[in-house]
This record gives C-alpha cells, sequence and structure tokens, in this order.
C-alpha cells in the first residue's frame, strides 16, 4: 500500500493468508472463556451483538466482576460486562442494553424464554419432590430394617447379579488409628 494521500487502492492480495481460523479454546478452556462461550447476548441491537460476538471469539471479552450502574436507574444492576443499563430499564425503554440507541432488538429479553428455563427446572423440582414424597411414606421405622426393598426376586438375572445389592447387616470394618478396629 502506498503512503501517497489518498491512494487507498492495492494493486496486491494479502501477502500471508491465514490457513486455520483462530479459536478461543484451543489449548484448553479456561472457566471465564467457557462462560464467555455459553453466553447469550440478549437485549443488544445487531451491531453490538456482533462487537460482543467478536470479542468472544478472538478471546478479548472480559467478564465483569462487580455489579456497575445503570445509567437510566442509577442501580447497580447492570450485571453483564459492556452493557450501560439493566435488564429491566432495557425492556422497559425498549431500548439496547449496550449503547443505548432505539434500535430493533435482535434477541429480545423476555419472560418467555426464562418461563421455558423455570418449567424445565420445575419439572425436575417436581420430579425430585415426588421422589422424596414417595421416600417420606416409606420411611417407616418398622420397614427400614427389611432387605425385600433392595433385592429383586430374580437372582438370576445378569442385570441384577450387576447391581450392587444393600444390605443392613454387613458394615464395613474400619481400623482404628490405634490398630483396633471398630465397625462403623
Amino acid at each position: 500500500m502506498s503512503s501517497q494521500k489518498g491512494n487507498a487502492s492495492r494493486s496486491r492480495a494479502q501477502k500471508h493468508q491465514n490457513t486455520v481460523a483462530y479459536r478461543n479454546d484451543k489449548y484448553g478452556a479456561t472457566v471465564q472463556v467457557k462462560k464467555a462461550n455459553s453466553k447469550v447476548h440478549d437485549g443488544l441491537c445487531q451491531r453490538c451483538k456482533d462487537v460482543l460476538e467478536w470479542k468472544v471469539k478472538y478471546n478479548k471479552y472480559k467478564s465483569l466482576t462487580q455489579a456497575k450502574k445503570c445509567v437510566k436507574c442509577s442501580q447497580k444492576n447492570v450485571k453483564d460486562a459492556y452493557h450501560i443499563m439493566c435488564k429491566p430499564c432495557s425492556i422497559q425503554l425498549k431500548l439496547c442494553a449496550k449503547c443505548g440507541n432505539k434500535e430493533d432488538i435482535v434477541i429480545p429479553i423476555n419472560s418467555e424464554m426464562e418461563d421455558e428455563s423455570e418449567q424445565v427446572v420445575d419439572g425436575v423440582q417436581k420430579k425430585c419432590g415426588r421422589r422424596k414424597k414417595d421416600l417420606d411414606d416409606d420411611d417407616d421405622l418398622s420397614d427400614f430394617g427389611s432387605e425385600d426393598r433392595f433385592l429383586d426376586d430374580d437372582d438370576d438375572d445378569e442385570d441384577s447379579d450387576s447391581r450392587p445389592r444393600k444390605t443392613l447387616s454387613k458394615l464395613p470394618v474400619l481400623p482404628d488409628i490405634s490398630g483396633a478396629t471398630i465397625r462403623d
């Protein structure tokens, strides 16, 4: 490229061509890189979204260590790096959370997405809740000593032999510091 003023056209191709694209997790991803790669940039205009994706792709994204102050509500609610306003203000005013301009939001921050994730979490919690309830029903002390619920009727079945069986009569023997054995 010439150093002449106004001569912006190049007469030859790029000298060194990149044969392999840059990868930010080439030598093992750190915790910060994994978080940055998995982050969804929502509530942003297209330009700001592209900027943040570039920062993540080329390992330039630095996450916040402390919450920043929102420019609209003056509360310390901004938890995303490079953002200037919190999510509630961004939703309410329909502005980009990074640049603050009234642009078309690419991935909107809405409660529908959060509701879907809560439903999945609630489904797991309901499942766990049912299991806990079933365990509470079976938690009679009279039934505690029976080994019937741990053993299968089919002793010849290979699946039942491969599973570890719990027995209450066999307790592990641990050596004591003094050399004597203690049943625990």
